[in-house]
């Protein structure tokens, strides 16, 4: 595709433009810079920002520069949208730890070659309040304000001043940006329509009315039964690894529903149109084979993890499924029975009767201990055990940390020992 607006619109990834024709002809003729905001309300992003983020990074791809504004001031007082009430102030100090982690995830999707990440506290924390008012506060009417959509959905339930503001500060955020890093594109979901518009109205006055000034937003993803994307019954999927592990991270994108996995592929991947072609013929004919879903779990994975997360979390898929744990490591199985029942465990070997029954609780007598071991129901790290007088060792693998037990088909237990408790 000739025009990277043609890929987005292809992709079905553009919600609204304030130009489209603007824009289309300015990126065709301009490398641009463009950005998204990221508030440090946490610390760590999670897979609802990446759509936002893979139009910077097919846009980087192109030659053009994203730009990051962590929103180190914004962040501090509050964003109204998608909210029915007011967000809880943060302490500076939990702000500046999360832009610190919010920061090593952004380089790693970007790099650090034409891309920048800046910090709206670096100019928004000049602002005394007279100038704000003066300089700002007079450009801005307050009708126009009380109609943004940000704002209307909140005045049933009240709003404060503080945030009812935030989309001067975020239009200051766009004009300062146009100024001195030369953005002239502004991305953001749905709900930052009236913001986004904000900005360039703000530009247009004082930079202009035909400065080139655009904004485009996303639409919101939802599944095709019809729920948010990005939420499990876990919680949100996060990108660090430490709160979604890359195998868990895998696995959420590998069990997306064959009504939604196309339409993924063109948002998540860098997969072009015959490629994504070729997977939908291959769940139209053969969706038990799940062709496209590992793809997808493959290209997303590889993104924001690596090509070592992604073989390691198709390790740990193989050998679940073989119920074959030989050759895991501890790190390995800590990722793949993450959410399994767990107990913890600090004594050493223990005949298997006594573990099952008094170490762990997992029988709940000794008469049905024996009964399920007799009759081939427990599996002590994937051998089945039918020796009443077996000795559990925990040194005997992985590392000594973890002691995997099954009963019955499917029904595991993670016992965590003392090496892995301490």
């Amino acid at each position: 595709m000739s025009n990277i607006m043609d890929e987005l619109a292809w992709r079905g990834t553009i919600n609204q433009q304030t130009d489209a024709a603007g824009l289309k002809d300015y990126v065709t003729h301009h490398q641009i810079a463009l950005y998204c905001g990221v508030d440090p309300t946490g610390d760590s992003l999670h897979v609802g920002h990446l759509v936002t983020f893979m139009i910077l990074k097919r846009f980087q791809l192109q030659g053009h520069k994203p730009v990051i504004v962590i929103g180190g001031a914004t962040g501090s007082i509050g964003d109204p949208s998608g909210k029915k009430s007011e967000r809880v102030l943060q302490s500076m100090e939990q702000i500046r730890k999360n832009q610190a982690a919010l920061t090593k995830q952004m380089e790693r999707l970007f790099g650090t070659d034409n891309f920048e990440i800046v910090n709206n506290y670096d100019w928004l924390s000049q602002l005394d309040l007279l100038t704000f008012l003066r300089d700002y506060g007079k450009l801005f009417n307050v009708n126009n304000m009380l109609n943004k959509e940000i704002v209307a959905s909140r005045l049933q339930v009240g709003i404060s001043y503080t945030e009812f503001t935030y989309q001067i500060l975020q239009a200051i955020d766009f004009l300062t940006l146009y100024r001195q890093h030369q953005v002239r594109l502004q991305i953001g979901g749905g709900d930052q329509w009236g913001n986004i518009t904000a900005g360039i109205d703000l530009i247009h006055r004082l930079e202009g009315s035909d400065a080139p000034a655009f904004g485009l937003t996303i639409p919101l993803l939802l599944k095709a039964d019809g729920t948010k994307f990005g939420k499990t019954e876990g919680g949100a999927v996060w990108l660090d690894p430490k709160k979604t592990s890359p195998y868990e991270f895998y696995q959420f994108w590998f069990n997306t529903d064959d009504r939604d996995v196309i339409k993924y592929l063109k948002y998540f991947t860098f997969l072009d149109q015959q490629q994504i072609q070729s997977l939908a013929d291959q769940v139209a004919t053969a969706p038990e084979k799940r062709v496209a879903q590992r793809t997808l779990a493959r290209e997303v994975t590889r993104f924001v993890h690596g090509q070592t997360a992604v073989e390691q979390a198709e390790k740990i898929s193989q050998a679940l499924f073989a119920d074959d744990f030989s050759s895991l490591t501890a790190a390995e199985i800590e990722q793949g029975f993450s959410n399994v029942p767990s107990v913890d465990y600090a004594g050493g070997p223990v005949n298997i009767v006594a573990f099952l029954v008094d170490a762990t609780q997992i029988e709940p007598s000794r008469r049905q201990a024996r009964e399920d071991i007799r009759n081939g129901a427990i599996y002590i790290n994937g051998v089945r055990q039918q020796d009443v007088d077996f000795q559990v060792d925990p040194a005997q693998a992985f590392e000594g940390k973890f002691v995997i037990v099954r009963k019955g088909k499917k029904k595991y237990t993670l016992v965590r020992t003392t090496a892995s408790l301490n």
